[in-house]
């Protein structure tokens, strides 16, 4: 027979409603059910782990396979940073090129997977502030990477990058000889060297020697030398955007390879300036006058650029001539602008002049009729020796006044080189003077050190004198290059226009001196001389006779440092902002963790 408990069993599943007359209500959806971490026991919302964040964050290490340590090589020559395969790259600090160049350096962040075969993601990098002589960088990374099926942890590190110094190719070809391969020689055919001293302020300015091995000068040029043939083409495209030039190319073969078919040349790139100068009187052809705007034929150089500006002194109208044109038909100065063709003149009183129609039939505008002005001058040398006077009219009156001190050309004792000009002035067609510019401080009233009191200082390009420089006339030839810089210094102290595309630093005397403030200052007077130097100019540059830091003895700080030190500060981050980094500053620093707590 069966048994009992087979025979209920069988009656249970039968009727299967007898068992359970009232079912129990099924809990609620959406109930909050918290479950026992496995490590800690802490009550936790169900995860897959089922693990705590705390103790998942102690059990699993986020940053494992992630170098915190790298080394960054900068060659101490030419600040640039080496990024690979002998591949070097400028950029500035806390910038976002150099943020990519640190993180390439970091290994497990590279590949997808890390050293644990684990996906790592990159969420957020931002600089760290270091001291600015400690030779390291610091970047803040935070990072998401997934610990077990469908658990995902986020850390943030600090990651040291220790900076070496390295000198790379081109600055390592510097200390070898004959290592150029293609050489820039800019000349030009004239008997002094103010446009060479205006051409190494542009240069200055641009940066535009950065790459070139060495500089050498000569009397009527200077010599480029360049590693290879492209950086002497971006050369010759920035002189072409500054000055007018003409190139010829040519290449000399050192060595080849037949079987290879490789060969080896060096490159020499002649460049010729535009021998027209700053305030060259020019005589221009009759054709030529009436293809710039009708102009007169007797045109002042006002200045050069990529084009030649003209200027006629007498009517203040202007006009370019392209370079092609000149080219074309090379026209030369009938007086150059040096000091023996220039004149002093005391201007005794002047009168407003309005023309209302230049030569070319068109109105002139409202900015150059004001400017216009009948000169009464006097020779300085003739003051007290005879009455001798001049009425002329002039582009520049507007900043002349009684008792003022200017230069120009005399053409009533100069002999003319054009023969159309010279029969002109013998006939009485040209004015008896041409007033170039203005003097202005102690040139002016004819100080001995007037040179020394000037407001401004250049700085000056590294240059190798030639050896041809370096023989028996090599005083004289440095008293020439003395009287050039100082004619072009003073042709910058009345051209504002010219200073714009210059650095001008603040000298030992501007530094102590202070000028007038506006009140004090008559408001035509402002108005009307607009070439004055003005302090707000002027840069600060580095004091040069100063000895190491601490060798004077009071090392009490100024109100001038500490406000330097606030603007250090007030500096640090500002490129990181610009680039749309984030920046930890030096207070942040303090209470950051090397290493901070994963998170879920």
């Amino acid at each position: 027979s069966e048994p009992t408990y087979l025979r209920e069993r069988a009656q249970g599943s039968a009727h299967p409603s007898s068992a359970m007359e009232d079912p129990q209500p099924m809990a609620s959806v959406g109930t909050s059910v918290m479950v026992l971490c496995c490590m800690c026991g802490v009550p936790i919302p169900p995860n897959p782990s089922n693990t705590c964040a705390s103790c998942l964050a102690s059990k699993a290490d986020v940053t494992r396979g992630i170098s915190t340590e790298a080394t960054l090589h900068q060659c101490r020559g030419c600040q640039r940073w080496h990024k690979d395969a002998g591949k070097w790259m400028g950029c500035e600090l806390e910038s976002r090129e150099l943020m990519a160049l640190c993180l390439s350096k970091v290994s497990g962040l590279k590949s997808k997977k890390n050293s644990s075969g684990e996906k790592v993601r990159l969420i957020d990098a931002g600089w760290v502030w270091t001291e600015p002589h400690s030779m390291r960088l610091k970047v803040r990374l935070t990072i998401q990477k997934e610990v077990q099926a469908g658990t995902i942890l986020q850390q943030s590190f600090i990651v040291v990058f220790v900076v070496r110094n390295q000198q790379c190719v081109e600055c390592q070809a510097e200390f070898r000889q004959g290592s150029w391969k293609s050489l820039v020689q800019v000349r030009q055919r004239v008997d002094h060297k103010r446009t060479f001293l205006y051409l190494e302020q542009l240069i200055l300015k641009n940066g535009a020697h950065r790459g070139c091995l060495s500089i050498e000068t000569f009397r009527d040029g200077m010599d480029f030398y360049f590693p290879d043939k492209g950086k002497a083409a971006r050369f010759i495209a920035f002189l072409e955007n500054v000055v007018p030039i003409k190139v010829k190319t040519s290449k000399k073969l050192i060595s080849t390879d037949d079987k290879s078919n490789v060969s080896n040349f060096k490159y020499t790139n002649l460049v010729e300036i535009c021998p027209l100068c700053k305030d060259d009187l020019l005589y221009l052809p009759k054709k030529a006058a009436n293809n710039i705007g009708n102009i007169s034929r007797l045109v002042l150089v006002k200045n050069i650029s990529n084009v030649i500006h003209l200027v006629d002194p007498l009517t203040g109208q202007a006009g370019t001539m392209n370079p092609e044109v000149f080219w074309r038909d090379p026209i030369r100065p009938i007086i150059t602008a040096a000091r023996s063709r220039l004149t002093r003149y005391v201007v005794l009183g002047k009168d407003p002049v309005i023309l209302e129609r230049n030569k070319s039939k068109r109105s002139m505008s409202k900015k150059y009729r004001s400017r216009l002005a009948l000169l009464t001058m006097a020779r300085e040398d003739d003051m007290g020796v005879n009455d001798n006077q001049f009425e002329e009219r002039s582009n520049i009156g507007y900043l002349l006044k009684s008792g003022d001190v200017c230069v120009g050309y005399d053409l009533t004792e100069l002999q003319l080189v054009d023969d159309d000009a010279e029969n002109m002035r013998t006939a009485g067609k040209l004015p008896d003077v041409i007033v170039v510019r203005k003097l202005y401080g102690g040139v002016a009233s004819g100080e001995v050190n007037a040179a020394k009191q000037r407001l401004f200082r250049l700085q000056r390009l590294d240059v190798d004198v030639s050896e041809a420089m370096k023989g028996r006339a090599s005083k004289k030839d440095d008293d020439m290059d003395d009287v050039d810089e100082e004619d072009f210094l003073r042709e910058v102290e009345a051209d504002r226009d010219m200073r714009v595309n210059m650095n001008l630093f603040k000298s030992e005397v501007a530094k102590k001196s202070t000028q007038p403030s506006a009140e004090n200052i008559d408001s035509e007077d402002e108005d009307d001389d607009d070439q004055q130097v003005k302090l707000d100019e002027l840069l600060d540059g580095l004091v040069l006779d100063e000895g190491p830091d601490g060798a004077g003895g009071n090392t009490t700080k100024t109100d001038d440092d500490i406000s330097l030190e606030m603007q250090a500060v007030a500096e640090e981050g500002e490129k990181a902002a610009k680039d749309g980094i984030s920046y930890a500053g030096r207070d942040d620093v303090r209470k950051m963790d090397e290493k901070e707590a994963a998170k879920p």
